[in-house]
Formats: structure tokens, C-alpha cells, sequence
């Protein structure tokens, strides 16, 4: 796609709910900030210094939201105004189709809290990596909100007790886009997390979140290393095996599929909560030697080549592949597996309703409970 056309995503920031919520957030002055400190660059580097300031405002901003559990639809929103105005921008000075992608991309990684996975240089610290998503399903909904891109704002830079011994959260968000899976930002966000790099240290633990299709937690043990059919929040299909990681350790040939090692068991225990957490061995696959597609409950056979896991064959199921991949890769022996937290909906007949106190609710709860299977999950060392 062209570095200067408007995106699907961004062209909803135009409808009547987006504009409400930018508003009810206090993001809405975001943009024209934004649109104000890029016309003043005189190069390409202030450029970058402006998108990447601008960016990592947004997520500490959303991190510092004061009023309840964070809201992680007033991140999403302002962050497409600020990536449409980078678009529609036109420089002083030459910058091509090229440079104005890298500063996209830089404005994505700033904003998602990419740059701020960082820890403390503290041998005696636990080190846990959250990741959640955007909000998507916006063709349906478009004042959908994402439980997990509220539980990584929520739990970024906090601390819990495990054992007597202090865990650090670190978190970022993705986007449900196919292209930037492709293009390696799985890899770049949680890579250095395995084989750190000067300066870097590495995490004693990686969990992914994304929200399921139930009103329970879901903890999937396998993940499949092929895309399904279904959109993502640009419309696109991107249907077949998973694109290998560009520059990233990784296993050669790819494997069908990879499986979460998150402590189940100590999980079920002791991350109690308002929600049922149910461990998951379901797949879909095409066992050796056949052509049709089986559903299968008690995990892949041997041989069979992985349609869909326990987390689908959506953005959610790459993302876990693509994170326990990294682990088997670098032979980390560190819990690292993928958890989905229950559906989230605006409880309110009214379609101009933003939120409602079922929804305020459950959002807190599941943010709390999910923050009990972070500490679960640390509890007892994998192995």
C-alpha cells in the first residue's frame, strides 16, 4: 500500500463514535499538536524525533488514564488521527514513498509501547512481558472495545508479589493486521525479550492476550502455523501458512504447530475470579495422509499439518505462534503461551452509548482476573 493513502482504519476515525470518544478521552488536541510540530520539521531526522515523541505520548498518556480501568479504545482512535495527518502531510524538504513508511512504522511502534518494554537492570526481579490488541470487528461495532489492549495498559509498568519475590509487567499492543505481522513486528517487539542485545536484559516470562469468542478465559495450548480466511480490521484476507520471520531466530522448516508452556494447572488454581477459566487442547487439522480438515480435542496428531489452534486461525493465533516460536527458537525455557480473556460488550440498547456500567464492570474484572493468571503463571516454573 502507498505510504500517503489513507487507510480503512483511518477512515473511520471520521464517523460519528470515533469523533465521541476521541472527545470523551481528551486526545482529540492530539492531532493537530502533531500536525503543528511536523510542518516545523526541517529533515527527515526531526521528523522522526517529532513522530516518535508524539507517539510515545500517547501511550504513556493512555497508561496514566486516571479515571477507572484504562480505556483502550482512546489509544486506537488517536493514534489513527496522528498516522492519517503523517499521510496527508507535505514536507519541506524531500522525504519519498520510502521515508514517510519508516516514520509510519516508527509512529506505530512508539504508540503501541514497543519502545517502552525496558526493565531495570535487577537480577532478583521477575520479568514478565504482557502483550494485548486493537479493538476489532468495527464493521459490526465500531464502539468496540478490546479487554486485552485494556489489560496491557492497566498492567504496564506495575509490580506483584510472586512468592516474595517482586515481577516487573512490561506491555505493548498489536494491531489486527496481517501486513504488520508479515513485516516482522512480533519479532522486533519480543525477540530482544529472548536473545537480549547490549544493554537489554531477558524476560522470565512472555504472555499474549487477545479476547476470545466466549464469556470465559481461555488458556490454548496449541497454536497453528496457518492464517485463516477472515478479514482483518483493513478488510484484508491474507488466507495460508504463516509468513517466516524476516530477520528473527526462528526454525527451519517452520513447524505446523507450537504449544503454550504457561503452568495450566497452577492457573486453574489459583487465578480465581467472576470468570471461568477453562484450559484449552482443541485444534483443527489435516491429519497425515488425508485431505479434510478435522476437529480434534485432545491436541494435533502426529504428522498433521495445523489448520486453525486453540486460539483460531485469526491475528490472535499468528501472534501466539509467532511468540512461542521465538522461545523454541532461542530454547528459552520460560513460560510463554497465549491467553484469551471473555468477550467484552457494550451492555446498552442505545447505539450511540459508549460504555454502561456492565461494561465498566466486566472490564475491571476481567483486567483484575487476568492480572491473578500473570501471577499464576509465575507461581510455578515451567518444567
Amino acid at each position: 500500500m502507498r505510504a500517503t493513502a489513507m487507510t480503512v482504519e483511518e477512515s473511520r476515525t471520521a464517523f460519528a463514535v470515533p469523533q465521541a470518544i476521541l472527545r470523551r478521552s481528551g486526545f482529540a488536541a492530539a492531532a493537530p499538536l502533531f500536525a503543528a510540530d511536523l510542518a516545523s520539521a526541517r529533515d527527515a531526522r526531526e521528523a522522526e524525533g517529532v513522530v516518535a515523541s508524539h507517539g510515545r505520548r500517547l501511550w504513556t498518556e493512555a497508561v496514566r488514564q486516571s479515571d477507572g480501568v484504562p480505556d483502550d479504545r482512546y489509544l486506537y482512535w488517536a493514534r489513527l488521527t496522528l498516522s492519517a495527518r503523517l499521510r496527508e502531510w507535505v514536507p519541506s524538504f524531500e522525504l519519498g514513498e520510502a521515508g514517510r513508511a519508516a516514520l509510519a512504522d516508527r509512529l506505530e511502534g512508539a504508540s503501541r509501547g514497543h519502545d517502552d518494554l525496558v526493565f531495570p537492570p535487577d537480577d532478583k526481579l521477575l520479568r514478565v512481558v504482557v502483550t494485548g490488541f486493537d479493538p476489532y470487528g468495527l464493521d459490526e461495532d465500531v464502539r468496540r472495545s478490546n479487554p486485552s489492549g485494556s489489560a496491557a495498559l492497566a498492567l504496564h509498568g506495575s509490580d506483584l508479589d510472586v512468592g516474595g519475590r517482586r515481577a516487573a509487567v512490561r506491555s505493548a499492543v498489536f494491531p489486527v493486521r496481517w501486513r504488520d505481522l508479515g513485516a516482522g513486528m512480533v519479532e522486533r517487539a519480543l525477540a530482544p525479550h529472548y536473545v537480549p542485545g547490549a544493554g537489554a536484559v531477558a524476560a522470565d516470562a512472555v504472555i499474549t492476550v487477545g479476547q476470545g469468542r466466549s464469556e470465559h478465559f481461555g488458556l490454548p495450548v496449541y497454536n497453528a502455523g496457518r492464517r485463516g480466511e477472515d478479514p482483518d480490521n483493513e478488510g484484508v484476507r491474507a488466507p495460508g501458512p504463516v509468513p517466516a520471520p524476516r530477520e528473527a531466530p526462528t526454525l527451519d522448516p517452520m513447524p505446523e504447530w507450537t504449544s503454550s508452556t504457561l503452568p495450566r494447572q497452577a492457573i486453574l488454581e489459583g487465578a480465581g475470579g467472576p470468570f471461568a477459566v477453562d484450559g484449552g487442547t482443541g485444534v483443527v487439522e489435516v491429519p497425515a495422509a488425508q485431505d479434510a480438515p478435522q476437529h480434534r480435542s485432545g491436541g494435533p496428531t502426529p504428522g498433521s499439518r495445523g489448520r486453525a489452534g486453540g486460539s483460531g486461525d485469526h491475528v490472535a493465533n499468528e501472534v501466539a505462534y509467532r511468540n512461542t516460536l521465538l522461545r523454541d527458537a532461542t530454547g528459552r525455557a520460560i513460560p510463554a503461551g497465549h491467553v484469551l480473556t471473555p468477550v467484552l460488550e457494550i451492555d446498552s440498547a442505545d447505539p450511540e452509548a459508549l460504555s454502561g456500567p456492565g461494561f465498566e464492570r466486566d472490564r475491571a474484572a476481567i483486567v483484575d482476573q487476568l492480572r491473578a493468571i500473570v501471577r499464576a503463571a509465575l507461581e510455578v516454573p515451567e518444567g
